[in-house]
């Protein structure tokens, strides 16, 4: 049981990286019909959309695109931002499905954003407790950290129809605005599916470390 657990854990993130840099690096290399760049798609996204106050600036780093809400910024990796290409325009998109969201005050993200904190605490302090707890054989510490652990998992559960969404408005904006075209859409789809993926690995590698700890936790309160 435990092999098939520490099997799941360790390889289904690990796929779950391959399947999107496999994916980004085929149609990072295709072009699409309107050459657009990565940031020429996110401005026209943008201004479609009336947030001509969020900015749209290269970053360093591979697949490093982020949108960040605090400073109304849509920042694309370099690649992305100067070069055409079909993974470009949909990761472009994609981060600005999240500027969007964040205009229309898209509730799943709010409570994303209210999460943040507690799910760094959580992150940083519940391994401490988890391991006093199963070293010491103390089941009051274990059972804190387990609850630390759980607000780390709401906000990954959470994240991932923020995530979903994103992406769902990212093809309706594309389709609509004309960036892409209708053989793109297929392409374009598979780029966001791929990026996905690694959310929901994270968030099933999350779920079952959960659920692990807590069958440790009863366990020890039965031997008690």
């Amino acid at each position: 049981m435990y092999i098939v657990y520490f099997a799941i854990i360790m390889l289904l993130p690990l796929y779950a990286q391959m399947k999107v840099k496999g994916t980004y690096n085929k149609f990072a290399k295709e072009r699409t019909m309107k050459g657009q760049t990565g940031a020429e798609v996110a401005r026209a996204i943008l201004d479609a959309n009336g947030l001509y106050d969020v900015r749209v600036v290269p970053t360093q780093g591979v697949l490093s695109d982020h949108y960040n809400p605090a400073t109304k910024t849509v920042a694309l990796s370099e690649s992305n931002f100067y070069e055409a290409s079909i993974a470009g325009a949909a990761v472009a998109a994609h981060e600005v499905g999240h500027a969007i969201q964040h205009k229309e005050a898209y509730s799943m993200l709010t409570l994303r954003s209210k999460l943040v904190p507690v799910a760094n605490i959580s992150s940083n302090m519940s391994w401490i407790f988890v391991m006093i707890g199963i070293f010491a054989s103390s089941s009051n510490m274990l059972l804190l950290g387990i609850v630390l652990l759980a607000a780390g998992v709401v906000f990954q559960l959470v994240t991932l129809p923020v995530e979903f969404d994103a992406s769902k408005r990212a093809l309706v904006q594309m389709n609509s605005l004309g960036i892409i075209t209708n053989e793109e859409e297929r392409p374009a789809r598979k780029v966001l599916s791929a990026a996905a993926l690694t959310y929901v690995a994270a968030a099933a590698v999350a779920v079952l470390e959960l659920l692990r700890l807590v069958l440790i936790f009863t366990n020890m309160r039965n031997d008690d």
